[in-house]
C-alpha cells in the first residue's frame, strides 16, 4: 500500500508548497502579509482519496416517511389498541364467559336483553353476553387472517420467485396456475368445508390452498421486470450464487408491494370467513367468530330492537378492516425506494 501511496504524498508536499507561495507572494502584494484575513489549508491525500459518506437508512427512511401521514399513525394507533385489548379482554376483571349461558331470577335465560350495565352489548338468543362473545370471535378471526396471510406469503412468494426468475419453471407453474386459477374459490370452500370437519383448521386449510396463487402471480410479474437489470446482470456475471441475488437484489425491491398484499390479505380472509359462515358452511357456534355474530345478527336485523347484535360485530369487523387497509396503502407507499430522497 505505501508503494501506491507514495506518488501522492509527493505530489501533496509540491502542491502544499506552491500554494503556500503563491498565497505569500498574493499576501505580500496586498499588504497583508499578516495571516490575519487567509489560512493555509494543507493538502491531505488520504483526505482526498476519501469517497462520499451518506447515513441513509431503508428502514429509518421508510418509517419517516410512514409516520407523516397522519391518517396511517392514527388508524396504526387504534389497529393496536384493538389488538391489545382483544388479547387481554379475558384477563381483565369481571369479564364473562362467552360460552355461557345467563339466567334470571325465574330460571329463565336472559335472552335478547338489551345493552346495559352488566350486559355492555346485551345479549344473543340465548342469553350469552354479546360483549365477550365478539371480542372472543375478534381472537378467532384475526387469528384466521393472520393464518391465511402468513401461508399465502411464503408459499406465494417462493413460488412467485421461482417461477419469474427460473425460466425452466415458467411452464410448469403457468400450467399450475392455469388449472388452480379456474376453480372457483366459493366452490372449494362449500367442498371442503363439507369434506373436511367444521373448524379453525379447516378455514384456514381451505382459504390458503388457492390463496396463494395471487400473490406468486404478481410477484413473478415484478420479478419479470427487474430480473435482466443491469445490476443483476452484472451479480450473474461475477458469480453471486442465485440465493444471494433473490435475497439482495429482488425481494428488497418488492418490500412495499409485498407488504401492501399481505396487509389486504389479512381483512380479505376475515372476509372469506365470514361470507362462509353467512353460508351456513362455516365455523360451528361453539366457536365464536365475527363470521358467526354477523350471521345471527343478520337474521335479527328485521326487529329494530335486536339490530345491537348485528351493529357491534359489523362495526369491530369495519375497523379492522378499514384500518389495515390504510395501514398498508401508507406502508406501501413509504416503503417504495422510488419514494426515497437521499
Amino acid at each position: 500500500m505505501s508503494l501506491f501511496r507514495r506518488p501522492a504524498d509527493e505530489l501533496g508536499d509540491k502542491l502544499n508548497a506552491r500554494l503556500a507561495k503563491d498565497l505569500d507572494e498574493d499576501a505580500v502584494q496586498a499588504g497583508m502579509n499578516d495571516g490575519t484575513l487567509f489560512s493555509f489549508a494543507e493538502f491531505r491525500p488520504d483526505a482526498a482519496e476519501r469517497g462520499g459518506y451518506s447515513d441513509y437508512s431503508y428502514w429509518r427512511a421508510t418509517l419517516r416517511a410512514f409516520f407523516r401521514s397522519r391518517s396511517a399513525v392514527f388508524f396504526l394507533c387504534l389497529m393496536a389498541l384493538t389488538l391489545l385489548f382483544t388479547f387481554i379482554q379475558p384477563l381483565l376483571p369481571g369479564q364473562k364467559d362467552p360460552l355461557l349461558v345467563h339466567y334470571g331470577e325465574w330460571g329463565l335465560p336472559l335472552n335478547n336483553v338489551p345493552p346495559n350495565g352488566e350486559f355492555w352489548f346485551g345479549t344473543n338468543s340465548i342469553g350469552q353476553d354479546l360483549w365477550s362473545r365478539i371480542w372472543a370471535g375478534t381472537r378467532t378471526s384475526l387469528f384466521i387472517g393472520f393464518s391465511v396471510a402468513v401461508v399465502e406469503a411464503v408459499a406465494g412468494i417462493l413460488a412467485g420467485v421461482l417461477w419469474g426468475y427460473v425460466r425452466r419453471l415458467d411452464f410448469f407453474f403457468t400450467e399450475l396456475y392455469n388449472v388452480l386459477d379456474n376453480i372457483p374459490q366459493t366452490l372449494l370452500l362449500i367442498l371442503i368445508s363439507y369434506i373436511m370437519k367444521p373448524g379453525v383448521s379447516t378455514i384456514i386449510f381451505a382459504l390458503s390452498l388457492t390463496g396463494w396463487l395471487g400473490m406468486a402471480r404478481f410477484i413473478r410479474n415484478q420479478i419479470i421486470i427487474i430480473r435482466d437489470r443491469d445490476y443483476n446482470l452484472a451479480s450473474r456475471c461475477l458469480g453471486v450464487p442465485t440465493r444471494r441475488i433473490v435475497f439482495r437484489n429482488l425481494l428488497p425491491y418488492l418490500v412495499s408491494v409485498i407488504t401492501m398484499r399481505m396487509a389486504l390479505a389479512i381483512p380479505g380472509a376475515i372476509g372469506s370467513e365470514v361470507f362462509v359462515t353467512y353460508i351456513g358452511i362455516g365455523l360451528p357456534v361453539s366457536i365464536p367468530s365475527l363470521g358467526n355474530l354477523i350471521q345471527t345478527g343478520r337474521s335479527l336485523m328485521q326487529m329494530a330492537a335486536l339490530r345491537y347484535q348485528l351493529i357491534f360485530p359489523v362495526a369491530v369487523l369495519a375497523v379492522i378492516t378499514i384500518s389495515f387497509y390504510i395501514i398498508g396503502s401508507a406502508f406501501a407507499d413509504a416503503a417504495d425506494p422510488k419514494n426515497h430522497v437521499n
